[in-house]
């Protein structure tokens, strides 16, 4: 199992998680394009680390909504929405290609990455802008009982499709992730990595009701946003390793 983590996220004076320290963890690098948080210099430090460590990237596209870190659904009209995909998709790869790299995959954030996965019309726009463009990449998203529908529904356009779940977050019986709003939504330290330890040996997790669920995750997302955060992904990449 592959590890991604969100960075690129600073922007102008204002500091954003712990890119240097968290990158030598990880396979997958999902670097924001500029529209929810990431600048031009932010981006060029996060490419040249991620090709120093061999580190494959991904572009992190989300709403244009910088004020409110992409957190905020938008609703656009579907070209609208395309367009907004194409161009962040396209800086990202061409500042890649400028330190060696070649963009992977795509993943959305924040809001729209939620909206993605409730609404089959916003997902259709996505597949379709990634599997759109001029050379091909693959289209992140989460791991949940409806694998096999996605799959169908990328099958037309030929567009890969990469499984993620998550290390510390709870999920809801259904395979969505519990509300931040409720109690237990985000793992500590210990219940992270026991969810870690479940995925590599059985591919489940406990959901809050302490359902085992099925889930087929080819990457788990982890976080690097303060030392503590690093610690537990040091921990998990070796767990990782060794499963």
């Amino acid at each position: 199992m592959l590890l991604n983590c969100d960075l690129g996220e600073s922007y102008g004076s204002w500091t954003m998680g712990l890119d240097e320290e968290v990158m030598h963890h990880i396979h997958q690098a999902n670097i924001a394009c500029g529209f929810h948080a990431g600048d031009p210099l932010t981006l060029e430090h996060t490419l040249d680390l991620a090709a120093r460590h061999g580190v494959s990237v991904g572009a992190h596209p989300a709403y244009p909504d910088l004020v409110g870190f992409g957190r905020r659904s938008m609703a656009l009209s579907a070209d609208e929405l395309r367009a907004t995909l194409r161009y962040q998709i396209a800086a990202l790869d061409g500042m890649a290609a400028c330190h060696g790299l070649a963009l992977a995959y795509v993943k959305p954030h924040g809001a729209l990455y939620n909206d993605m996965m409730a609404d089959a019309a916003v997902r259709a726009t996505v597949m379709h802008t990634v599997a759109s463009y001029h050379r091909p990449l693959a289209l992140m998203l989460q791991a949940t009982p409806e694998a096999d529908r996605h799959r169908e529904e990328a099958a037309p356009w030929n567009l890969p499709l990469l499984f993620e779940a998550f290390a510390d977050r709870c999920y809801t019986d259904d395979g969505r992730l519990l509300s931040r709003r409720q109690p237990g939504a985000v793992h500590d330290h210990r219940r992270t990595l026991t969810q870690v330890e479940q995925l590599i040996e059985t591919g489940t997790v406990t959901t809050v009701s302490g359902k085992r669920l099925p889930l087929s995750a080819d990457t788990l997302c982890v976080h690097g946003d303060n030392p503590e955060a690093v610690a537990v992904v040091a921990e998990i990449r070796t767990l990782v390793d060794l499963g």
